[in-house]
């Protein structure tokens, strides 16, 4: 859909809703992972097992980028201030000099604050064209994740991106993909499977030098393989094929995913880390986050998606206090750097989409009374790898960072449906699909009207 007067006719028509929503369940597999270590002590999956990928039905036959095989998406929880990062704008009289903006082909950049990363604007892709369709944190959070209104039909219980992208390339895994799919990295509160599959489920993990934890029992792997016959002899008629619910079955996925796990050589060597290694990433949570992410995917054991959250950016109050915006600034400059740089060597960066948003933006020209930004709808998003064409932004807000004076994209804002739909093209995924398995059987769309070209992928990243 082209132009800005289309779009906002078809907003009047289909209103968003921006009402407060309350975190959604998720099914973890740590609590699994604990019982397999002690040797199946207990584990009871609440909820409901619904999501085979059948009832698939594409409204659509777009031609899709296809260039991703994994995506490592970054959140930036909080929202960033945009004009002090990606969209930089030297406020006279309030921007520190610190901050020492540098032009890098066309883009003005903070090389004070993010002197690595200056390195590597000629790999990023920045869209300058976000609009945040809501202003508070968990609803914008959550619209980042499930690329739609958590508040609209079956945003309550829609599954995270990743959790489709699961589901729709879980065919591809080979027997030697042991792995989790789908990771949630230093993301705790994430959106998980929603009314999906747990086997589609991400798995949740603090990295840590100690490595991924329960992946072995104390009584060894014989004993632990015994055990796990004895558990097969007794219920596995009840899990496989069970006669009795679809639930049993997605049980089983569950077992056997954490059995490849187990006594397996390649976790501690994806998962573990030196301090050497960690400080090369900045010795932060967030650079560990990322070391993970890479290490996972070196791995090649059937990792493919990767979400990690880095929060502390809600600066209301002394932004430009060390400890404040230039300490978040500092762990991202360190962090994602050496992910590029890793991705390179290693061949993985042209096969691996790294995008970075946060939920929206803030305030913009002079700080609050607080010396603050509080939150404001213009916003970014950053893309790398994959095929993507780096060293340009994309679009153009005004001097004061504001509002929008160059629609790049459509004639119009970006939004985070636009976001999905480009995660889903670049991994080949046709986003105009709608499934038929939802518990209400309303259908659910992979892209809200994505299959009337309401929201669609930014081709535009990987054109020239």
């Amino acid at each position: 859909m082209i132009g800005k007067e289309n779009f906002e006719k078809f907003l009047r028509k289909n209103p968003h809703h921006h009402t407060y929503m309350s975190q959604r369940p998720f099914y973890s597999r740590r609590t699994f992972f604990n019982a397999m270590g002690a040797g199946f002590t207990g584990f009871f999956l609440a909820g409901k097992g619904f999501g085979a990928n059948s009832g698939v039905v594409s409204r659509g036959n777009p031609t899709l980028i296809n260039k991703a095989r994994n995506v490592i998406f970054v959140l930036l929880t909080g929202a960033p201030s945009h004009t002090d990062t990606f969209d930089f704008k030297m406020v006279d009289g309030v921007t520190p000099a610190t901050f020492n903006p540098a032009k890098i082909g066309d883009i003005l950049w903070p090389t004070g604050i993010m002197p690595k990363l200056a390195k590597n604007v000629p790999d990023l892709a920045i869209v300058r064209t976000m609009r945040a369709w809501a202003l508070q944190h968990n609803l914008s959070q959550t619209w980042a994740q499930i690329g739609r209104s958590p508040t609209a039909a079956l945003g309550d219980i829609a599954p995270n991106i990743g959790t489709i992208t699961a589901a729709e390339k879980f065919s591809e895994r080979r027997p030697s993909d042991t792995f989790p799919f789908f990771m949630g990295l230093n993301a705790n509160d994430m959106i998980g499977a929603g009314y999906m599959k747990t086997l589609y489920a991400p798995v949740k993990f603090v990295p840590a030098t100690s490595g991924f934890p329960d992946t072995v029992n104390p009584d060894g792997a014989a004993r632990f393989e015994n055990k796990y016959g004895l558990l097969n002899t007794l219920d596995a008629p009840l899990r496989q094929n069970s006669p009795v619910s679809g639930e049993f079955e997605d049980f089983d996925g569950f077992y056997k995913e954490g059995r490849g796990m187990m006594f397996n050589p390649k976790v501690d060597t994806a998962f573990r880390f030196t301090a050497t290694e960690s400080q090369r990433y900045g010795n932060s949570g967030f650079g560990n986050a990322l070391l993970t992410a890479y290490k996972v995917l070196a791995a090649n054991s059937g990792t493919r998606y990767v979400q990690v959250n880095f929060g502390g950016w809600d600066n209301h109050q002394n932004i430009y206090t060390a400890n404040v915006l230039p300490r978040q600034t500092t762990q991202l400059d360190d962090g994602l750097s050496a992910l590029f740089t890793d991705l390179k060597s290693s061949g993985l960066f042209n096969e691996t989409l790294v995008v970075i948003q946060g939920e929206f933006g803030r305030t913009v020209g002079r700080l609050s009374p607080q010396q603050g930004r509080d939150h404001y709808i213009q916003h970014f998003a950053a893309f790398a790898g994959a095929g993507v064409k780096g060293g340009r932004a994309l679009g153009a807000t005004d001097p004061t960072g504001g509002a929008i004076k160059d629609y790049f994209f459509r004639e119009r804002e970006t939004r985070m449906e636009d976001i999905e739909a480009t995660i889903y093209s670049a991994l080949g995924i046709n986003y105009t699909n709608i499934r038929y398995d939802d518990p209400f059987g309303r259908g659910f769309e992979y892209v809200p009207k994505g299959d009337q070209d309401v929201y669609g992928p930014i081709n535009e990243l990987w054109n020239s």
